[in-house]
């Protein structure tokens, strides 16, 4: 490897919106992150499954009939 190219490997304190904070090993001496494994809801149990506005249905509408892209055309 070559000499004085590489940046300095440090222990780094991750801090979250939540409050949590845990120390693991960055080439930065913080970083702050938005959601981490204590308040994220895979983590907590409390995740759910969100049809907002009927998003689904208007993705299937959308490509079930005659798009315009997904239309192919036959050769003569």
């Amino acid at each position: 490897m070559r000499e004085k190219i590489h940046p300095k490997y440090i222990d780094t304190v991750v801090k979250c919106g939540c409050g949590n904070s845990f120390t693991t090993r960055s080439t930065r001496k913080e970083i702050v992150v938005d959601v981490c494994n204590v308040c994220h809801p895979f983590y907590t149990g409390k995740e759910r499954f969100l049809d907002a506005g009927g998003r689904i249905e208007k993705f299937k509408n959308k490509f079930a009939g005659n798009y315009a892209s997904l239309s192919k055309k036959k050769k003569k």
